[in-house]
């Protein structure tokens, strides 16, 4: 059920119950080889999917495509919100729905970046509304809830999340491969595991000078569209799991 599609009447005769979902993306440099909205392209798809799925059980909002994106900005064309002007967007979108008296939101994330600053969203209006036992808020980044998405093509090399990588140009050779590059020329960029478990400032120069880590050159749309499957199943959990919780309790 798409927000978009709805009149004020309709949305204030809704259960209170149902889950809301606010996908989250960003536009931002990916490689030589990939469209700066390749996040909020697959972002996009995986809502659209789920949605095919749970249709009038969820509330889906539209796609926020602007994100946290500063470590990408010494590459033309990336977009960025300042971190914190970010932070209190999603916020307000957060309390935006509470105010129209739904209790269970997510914010459904499709970018690295937004990671910090989502987690942190979710805190604060928690800390705000301490007296209710009532409101379920929560942030997911959709490859996290997926730890054996590796293992969803068994061609895949790859088995975390990187940038402009195997898995996302697989997912964009399957949604959109008119909008890939030419593969000539990209050459694998290792992860590396500078000073892990530690969590280090960096920007993306500091790791890749052509702006992608991971191997694109692995990528197939046929691996695109296990991932695709897999990340949808986990979200689709998810918001399921969201939809049987009690209203009260800690566990979901």
């Amino acid at each position: 059920m798409q927000l978009t599609d709805l009149t004020w009447p309709e949305i204030a005769t809704l259960d209170k119950n149902t889950p809301v979902v606010f996908p989250i993306a960003a536009l931002e440099q990916h490689g030589r080889h990939m469209p700066l909205f390749t996040d909020s392209l697959l972002m996009g798809e995986i809502a659209r999917r789920a949605e095919l799925e749970l249709g009038n059980e969820v509330l889906f909002a539209p796609l926020q495509w602007l994100g946290n994106s500063h470590h990408h900005l010494d590459f033309p064309g990336t977009l960025s919100a300042e971190p914190r002007v970010y932070l209190d967007l999603l916020v307000g979108l957060l309390e935006n729905f509470i105010a129209h008296g739904f209790r269970r939101l997510i914010l459904l994330n499709g970018h690295g970046g937004n990671d910090v600053p989502g987690k942190q969203a979710v805190f604060e209006v928690r800390q705000r509304h301490r007296q209710r036992d009532d409101l379920l808020l929560l942030f997911a980044t959709y490859w996290s809830l997926s730890p054996d998405a590796g293992t969803t093509h068994p061609e895949l090399g790859q088995k975390v999340m990187g940038h402009a990588c195997e898995w996302e140009t697989s997912m964009v050779l399957r949604l959109a491969p008119h909008l890939v590059k030419p593969l000539d020329g990209v050459t694998d960029v290792p992860f590396g595991n500078s000073f892990e478990p530690a969590a280090r400032g960096w920007i993306m120069q500091d790791r890749s000078a052509p702006g992608h880590v991971g191997d694109p050159t692995q990528a197939t749309a046929e691996k695109g569209e296990a991932l695709f499957q897999g990340f949808t199943r986990d979200v689709v959990a998810l918001l399921r799991r969201m939809l049987l919780w009690n209203g009260k309790s800690w566990d979901g």
